[in-house]
């Protein structure tokens, strides 16, 4: 099962390879980006694309980290307080137990 996931992920992997290849091949037009108050020399059309879909992907990353941090830090205090709670139960469990003998 695993060397079937490996080898899907390559796959898609050369997939996406070979499409980002022919998307830059197709897309050779020098494209000046004007951004208000800086303009970048001409470029080709693909790489202003890849580029946004780069810094886009990377971005979603971050942020979808920073979520991911803050419910894991949510999880480890709501784990203490069942922790704590579990303990308590415990002792009153043993406490009751004791006074019925």
């Amino acid at each position: 099962m695993k060397l079937l996931r490996k080898i899907f992920y390559v796959l898609v992997g050369l997939a996406m390879l070979v499409a980002g290849i022919l998307f830059a091949l197709q897309n050779r037009d020098p494209i000046a980006l004007d951004l208000l108050v800086y303009r970048f020399d001409p470029r080709s059309l693909a790489l202003w694309l890849l580029s946004a879909l780069g810094i886009g992907g990377l971005l979603g990353l971050l942020a979808s980290g920073l979520i991911i941090l803050r419910l894991r830090a949510s999880l480890a205090t709501t784990r203490r307080k069942l922790d704590k709670c579990r303990q308590e139960v415990d002792t009153l469990r043993i406490a009751g137990t004791l006074e019925r003998e």
